[in-house]
């Protein structure tokens, strides 16, 4: 099969095609024939082992000291079952199916386990938008509503909205029943509106100092608002909650446990089916749509990656793989 590998880390252009052996599935697995995939922040850093923060020798430590352990990046997917194995009974042959990965969906094939985080595709979706959703949704779903514990009425101030997961953290604060201030760049004020932001921040133009003092929460998706800064926008009993940590966060949380105010929170989200679920139930109920901002081939992965780097796109950046 067709695959996107990478032997060393560093650049895009470590990124190169290669034909791979196609993978049967084992006791408990489905085999997808993918037809979309996408590049992701999380594949970039992998990519480039740029790991937040001082965490580069975990990082190294976690996926592959001196080379990656897995060549085949690429999280979100969709796709076919073209077969399962033993023991599995929630999906057959045929079956529509999308879902994330965590690695290997930058190729033609992929086995993945059938209880883990994959879900039929409904016939509302397509592949397409089905594969722009884990990654972001999942992201923002999870934080919003079991870090964060966000509650109806709250006021959540989202910077770096027009990210991979700012689009769906916006939506799903929302559909929380949270009052929303997202922040972005002029040319992401129009799309934040539409997507259902109660108020919005042009951060080139307006300085978030001007943004208030009275937030209950802050979701921080890329690392854009350091803690300390925001602190001053929260209320004495707000959270603060950072998707991207690295040492200095770790010491700020444990410094918060000595004084009082506004709390710094982190966590990891575990990429569940339930969640995954979820997720789709708001699709279905309209709370929630696909963000999609560019397309790419395949073959074309190099330039996604670039896109993805410049922190300029304003959704998904999918590759069409069939």
């Amino acid at each position: 099969m067709r695959a996107m590998i990478y032997r060393h880390y560093g650049p895009a252009e470590n990124v190169q095609p290669a034909e791979r052996p196609k993978p049967s599935p084992r006791r408990g697995e489905v085999l997808v024939k993918l037809t979309t995939s996408s590049v992701t922040t999380a594949d970039w850093r992998l990519r480039a082992s740029a790991f937040p923060g001082g965490l580069w020798l975990l990082g190294r430590l976690m996926f592959g000291l001196f080379r990656p352990r897995q060549q085949v990046l690429g999280g979100e997917f969709a796709g076919r079952v073209e077969a399962c194995g033993e023991g599995v009974s929630d999906f057959a042959p045929g079956d529509r199916v999308f879902g994330f990965a965590g690695h290997g969906a930058h190729a033609e094939y992929l086995t993945i386990k059938a209880k883990s985080c994959i879900v039929k595709t409904p016939e509302t979706l397509s592949d397409e938008e089905a594969a722009a959703l884990p990654f972001g949704g999942l992201a923002a779903l999870v934080f919003l509503r079991d870090i964060a514990k966000v509650q109806p009425g709250e006021e959540v101030l989202i910077p770096g909205a027009s990210g991979g997961v700012g689009l769906y953290a916006v939506q799903i604060a929302k559909a929380l029943g949270t009052k929303v201030t997202a922040v972005g760049s002029t040319g992401s004020l129009a799309q934040l509106r539409q997507l259902g932001a109660d108020r919005v921040i042009d951060y080139t133009q307006q300085n978030l100092s001007a943004a208030g003092r009275d937030y209950d929460v802050i979701l921080d998706p890329a690392g854009f608002l350091p803690f300390p800064k925001g602190r001053s926008l929260l209320k004495p009993d707000g959270r603060f909650v950072a998707l991207n940590f690295g040492c200095a966060e770790f010491g700020q949380m444990i410094a918060n446990k000595f004084r009082q105010g506004p709390r710094l929170i982190i966590g990891v989200n575990e990429d569940k089916q339930e969640d995954l679920r979820a997720l789709l139930r708001m699709v279905r109920d309209g709370q929630v749509r696909p963000v999609i901002g560019h397309r790419f081939d395949l073959a074309d992965i190099q330039s996604a990656y670039r896109l993805v780097e410049s922190r300029r796109r304003n959704g998904a950046v999918l590759l069409r793989i069939a």
